[in-house]
């Protein structure tokens, strides 16, 4: 093990969820105004609606799975489905979910780099974002194929007790995963790199997930009667 894998998967992990952490609640607490997504649609709606849906369903997706299947203890999934199948099932629904919210990601890097209206008041900030979004999914697309060549679900073991060590405060981390392959070690990296800059970008706005809209009631609309007049009398 080399000092490189002791600070990118033991040490950078604490600096990037802490700087995701105070960084966010530093800019809710002083810069509240800026807490928004961005949305350029006003701009222009052209492949907005097929683009950020397709990139929002799939990255969503894809996320809740890493939560899931990297915290999740091996002794409670154990029980429901075994270490290979769990590891081809990630690999099925990874990949389906990864390939829409990559769609929608080329949606979306096209209207930023060519739509001259959004590209006029577009800043770098923004493109960068894109492209590293852009580049963590062809990351994990890649670790899909280099998965098949351990079919048996060991490296996806180390992986997930790399980060339940890491969540739970524990060393020897880094000395799990010093041997896998270059491709995993890039998405990590990455991965918590996406983390660490959240707070100074557009990214921030993944705390303010609207999950009321899932129990809110319907808007009741009534229909105009005739002859009924609105605004004030004259």
């Amino acid at each position: 093990m080399s000092y490189f894998d002791v600070f990118w998967f033991q040490i950078y992990p604490y600096i990037a969820m802490a700087v995701f952490f105070v960084g966010s609640l530093v800019r809710f607490d002083h810069s509240m105004y800026t807490w928004r997504s961005g949305s350029s649609q006003l701009l222009s709606s052209r492949g907005m609606r097929i683009g950020s849906n397709l990139f929002h369903v799939g990255i969503l997706v894809v996320l809740g799975g890493h939560i899931v299947g990297l915290l999740t203890p091996h002794s409670i999934y154990s029980i429901f489905i075994s270490q290979e199948n769990k590891q081809m099932l990630a690999m099925v629904v990874g990949g389906t979910f990864g390939v829409l919210c990559l769609i929608g990601m080329v949606i979306l890097m096209w209207r930023h780099l060519f739509n001259p209206r959004i590209r006029a008041t577009d800043n770098w900030r923004n493109v960068l974002l894109l492209a590293m979004l852009m580049a963590q999914l062809l990351l994990g697309l890649s670790t899909i194929f280099q998965s098949a060549h351990h079919l048996d679900g060991s490296v996806m073991t180390l992986l997930a007790d790399w980060a339940q060590r890491i969540a739970t405060f524990r060393g020897g981390a880094a000395e799990l995963i010093s041997g896998v392959h270059w491709v995993y070690k890039a998405h990590i990296i990455l991965g918590l790199t996406l983390f660490l800059v959240t707070p100074f970008t557009r990214l921030v706005h993944i705390w303010s997930i609207p999950l009321s809209y899932l129990w809110r009631p319907y808007q009741v609309v009534r229909r105009r009667q005739p002859g009924l007049r609105y605004g004030p009398r004259s």
